[in-house]
């Protein structure tokens, strides 16, 4: 029996009683229900060696590869997010949706928990279902009309990646991915409306300059990571989260400089945000 604790009073739960490498089809389906209504959950001490990892994320959707970074050997989906006691900056530790500048970015994100440090590396994670739902009606009426440009080159978020991309970069991958997404986009499973604009992505509003467009989106990043829409994860060995990249932002806390935080991580085919 699954038993659903929630994270905070705005987002995220944390699922006990299940071992993930042996749910049900009946499993999944509770899983994914309650992940829809929750933005991300969460799974304690699981066994999830590469190949079951990646068995595990295609019973929730498509794995696809990251553009900058190769994949782990023998499984192209599965990228390394670590960061080493020598190293001072930690992959993608900055507010955002994972790869919201590609043309269909995500719909998920599953990550999964090799070795944590002793203290420190908690993730935090945003709701954004309510950072638009707090909105006033003109606000509202204001950005359902906008378009953002969503880039992979903003200098703080290409910082977050360059240790990775020294050690395992792609062959392939370009310089630049730039994509344009409503600033407002309706989920496609559940309706809502979400903010869908990032610190790390998000470079100007469509038809804009990026002077022109700056002093909204400031307001917007923070709006976005207020407290009240808010949870915050503290990760041990085997444990896994599965966040939707398409109503959730979040941050990895560089906060266990020294020591060192080894995670796998899948992310699933989505849509293009509409």
């Amino acid at each position: 029996m699954l038993t659903v604790t929630p994270l905070s009073g705005t987002i995220g739960a944390e699922i006990s009683g299940i071992d993930l490498a042996a749910a049900s089809d009946a499993d999944i389906a509770a899983i994914r229900r309650i992940w829809l209504d929750h933005n991300v959950v969460f799974f304690r001490d699981q066994t999830l060696p590469p190949a079951a990892f990646q068995t595990l994320a295609r019973r929730f959707g498509t794995p696809i590869e990251y553009p900058f970074v190769k994949g782990i050997d023998g499984f192209a989906e599965i990228i390394p997010v670590m960061k080493l006691p020598h190293e001072r900056v930690n992959f993608g530790g900055i507010w955002h949706s994972d790869t919201s500048y590609l043309d269909t970015p995500p719909m998920a994100t599953m990550l999964v928990a090799r070795e944590v440090p002793a203290y420190g590396g908690d993730t935090l994670f945003a709701n954004m279902y309510l950072a638009y739902e707090a909105l006033s009606d003109g606000m509202k009426m204001l950005l359902d009309s906008l378009k953002c440009v969503a880039s992979s080159a903003k200098a703080d978020v290409s910082r977050t990646r360059e240790d990775r991309i020294r050690d395992g970069a792609r062959n392939d991958a370009k310089t630049l991915y730039e994509a344009t997404h409503p600033v407002v986009r309706t989920h496609p499973e559940t309706g809502r409306k979400a903010l869908y604009v990032n610190t790390a992505h998000a470079l100007r509003f469509d038809n804009m300059t990026e002077a022109e467009s700056a002093p909204l989106l400031g307001y917007l990043f923070e709006h976005c990571v207020r407290p009240e829409f808010t949870c915050r994860f503290r990760w041990t060995a085997g444990a896994l989260a599965l966040w939707d990249n398409r109503c959730t932002l979040h941050n990895p806390i560089n906060d266990y400089h020294g020591q060192l935080r080894s995670m796998h991580r899948i992310t699933l085919a989505g849509d293009r945000p509409a």
